[in-house]
């Protein structure tokens, strides 16, 4: 029995400093809220039982015994539930205080987790109550509740795979946390209890620390801290609650509200175990560091996934959501895209570029990174030679775009019709012209690659090419024609991006013909040109009828090769993604065809042209992506 998902919730309880009793019965009811959100588990702040500003209070028996009265209660009030709940109260232990973060399920204490770094500074100065965790290792008595494990870095694991552990505020500002070791022990949800104050700049250094921490344990990591009723005597307490998966934040919370309150997202364990099995890094790191830890069994509060995921999925996953994230991205990229070009044509001694402009998107970005990159050499964009070639699909709008472009950008023009050549070769092998099958699209994109070859030779030059990762996982390009190139400038870039990077150029131009012209490519439908227009000269084959929405096949194709999700799972997420847009016989459509065509297209991608890797999904088969030509789908099959 294994989960895919895991649903947590971060709580921030109001609550009254030194009142046990009160900050009880509100943690009890938080935990009944949560368990009809059908919540696995919850992860409630440092000190929640008695509060973090208690001071002097701490060692006072009359706190002691009832913190302990209290939590007494509180494991009671969750006989029969067995959702994984996390508190703190300070406990005793062989003559010595600790803070401690408290695993609970179904009516009993699973286990504690002492914090470890207890600062003394500035405006702490927790060792006058606290004792380290530091070093130590076995069990803790708790009277009635019944004798535990007890040491940081506990685990506590459910019948379903899931392995938890906890640490305490400063843990994570130390240079190494315990989080870190807890993670190579196998620990894939990391919980922190706090109690951090706030101060000016604090929240987003913090907010650091927890997706870099995420991140670099490939784990999701819960964060709750104390808000609304702590003192305020010195200190100020905002009440923060993140959740963060390997360096992603699904969710938080607004600081500052007077109400108790959380925020709840759905761990994708698949995701995490993908990448740590993925990334060998990790598990090396594991087998060099990784050390025995207390251990603890939890109960399964669910055995299946929830229906209702709360765990966000971009639709366009290679396309960030923010207008200045798209721009920074947008920025980085183009520079990759440049930097290895320019490499390229500087280690060939390359003064001549040729490329053939559509006046699509594709060989659109071709050219304007073309350009960017003869900028860079300082090199005269005359050395550009921009070849236009119209067939018998070409239109009037896509031709006049790759003119205007390659006048504006001031490389060298060259048009030559394929319509004669094109139409001597049907003869020669007997195709008749009014078919319009493979023969007749493929025989134009061989003719045009032929010619952008023979000219780079001409001209002692190297043909650019055009298509881009789309196209590649989905073989969308002919073999031995668009399919070859000397350098595939945009073998990194997806469909969805293409138009971002297009308009990024567009918005930096300072032509009005340009920058009109790029964006009229933009909003005209992508299509390969090779069938007839109609008789308004309007695009009639357009490739997002023929091999389905760009838009599906990359959320397929990111799903695919990022996590190596099955063909179930991402129809699964798709629905959710795209609910309103698509329906599941749609989606399932497209998906089947994704899968047929990615696995009967590697040959494709076997002797694929150079090219650079912008993002996390590449499938150059020198670098990222290795597959049998001859592989069978079957396994992927809706």
């Amino acid at each position: 029995m294994s989960r895919n998902f895991y649903r947590v919730a971060a709580v921030s309880p109001t609550l009254n400093v030194a009142d046990c009793d009160y900050n009880t019965g509100i943690i009890v009811d938080l935990i009944s809220t949560l368990s009809e959100r059908s919540a696995d588990m919850c992860v409630f702040p440092e000190l929640c039982i008695t509060g973090y500003t208690c001071g002097d209070l701490f060692h006072n028996s009359t706190m002691i015994d009832s913190a302990m009265e209290s939590l007494c209660r509180l494991v009671k009030s969750t006989d029969g539930n067995r959702m994984l709940v996390w508190v703190g109260a300070p406990l005793v232990h062989d003559g010595a205080m600790y803070n401690c973060a408290i695993a609970i399920a179904d009516g009993r204490v699973l286990g504690v987790v002492p914090k470890v770094y207890i600062p003394s500074y500035n405006e702490f100065y927790e060792k006058r109550w606290w004792a380290s965790g530091h070093g130590v290792s076995g069990s803790i008595d708790l009277g009635q509740l019944g004798t535990v494990p007890f040491g940081p870095g506990l685990i506590v694991s459910t019948p379903s795979g899931i392995r938890v552990s906890a640490e305490i505020c400063e843990d994570l500002w130390a240079t190494i946390p315990p989080s870190s070791k807890a993670s190579l022990n196998g620990a894939r949800i990391l919980v922190n209890l706090s109690a951090s104050n706030d101060l000016t700049g604090k929240y987003d250094y913090l907010l650091d620390l927890i997706k870099g921490q995420s991140a670099r344990c490939i784990s999701a990591y819960v964060y709750a801290s104390a808000g609304f009723g702590e003192s305020s005597t010195d200190l100020v307490f905002d009440g923060k609650c993140i959740i963060a998966e390997n360096g992603t934040f699904l969710a938080v919370s607004k600081r500052w509200t007077r109400q108790s309150h959380y925020v709840i997202a759905d761990i994708d364990i698949r995701a995490l175990d993908r990448d740590r099995l993925h990334f060998n890094t990790f598990h090396d790191c594991a087998s060099d560091n990784a050390m025995p830890s207390v251990r603890a069994e939890a109960p399964d509060a669910y055995t299946e996934d929830p229906e209702e995921l709360y765990h966000y999925y971009s639709p366009t996953p290679f396309v960030p959501s923010d207008d200045d994230d798209i721009d920074r991205r947008a920025t980085e990229i183009i520079n990759i895209q440049t930097a290895g070009l320019a490499r390229r044509l500087a280690v060939t001694h390359s003064k001549t570029a040729v490329i053939g402009v559509s006046g699509g998107l594709d060989s659109t970005l071709a050219l304007l990174v073309t350009a960017r990159a003869f900028d860079t050499l300082g090199l005269d964009r005359k050395g550009i030679i921009g070849v236009t070639m119209p067939g018998f699909g070409t239109t009037g709008r896509t031709h006049g775009n790759a003119l205007t472009m390659m006048k504006t950008l001031g490389v060298t023009v060259r048009e030559i019709s394929i319509v004669p050549s094109v139409s001597q070769h049907f003869s020669d092998i007997g195709h008749d012209p009014s078919v319009h099958d493979v023969t007749y699209e493929n025989s134009q994109a061989r003719q045009r690659t032929m010619l952008l070859m023979d000219i780079a030779n001409q001209e002692e030059g190297m043909v650019i090419g055009t298509g881009d990762l789309s196209e590649l996982a989905l073989g969308w390009a002919t073999y031995n024609g668009d399919h070859m190139s000397m350098y595939g400038v945009n073998a990194g870039v997806p469909k969805t991006l293409v138009r971002y990077l297009v308009r990024w150029f567009a918005a930096r131009s300072a032509d009005e013909s340009e920058r009109t012209a790029l964006l009229d490519v933009i909003d005209t439908p992508i299509s390969p040109e090779l069938i007839p227009a109609d008789d308004k000269g309007n695009i009639t084959q357009k490739t997002e009828d023929l091999v389905g929405p760009y838009e599906l096949h990359d959320f397929f194709l990111y799903h695919t090769l990022r996590y190596g999700r099955s063909a179930k799972e991402i129809f699964r997420l798709a629905q959710k993604v795209f609910d309103g847009r698509f329906d599941a016989e749609t989606i399932g459509h497209w998906l089947r065809t994704f899968n047929r065509r990615f696995f009967s297209q590697q040959f494709k991608r076997s002797c694929m042209p150079d090219g650079p890797k912008v993002g996390s999904v590449c499938l150059s088969p020198r670098g990222d992506w290795r597959m049998p030509s001859d592989a069978s789908s079957s396994l992927w099959n809706l």
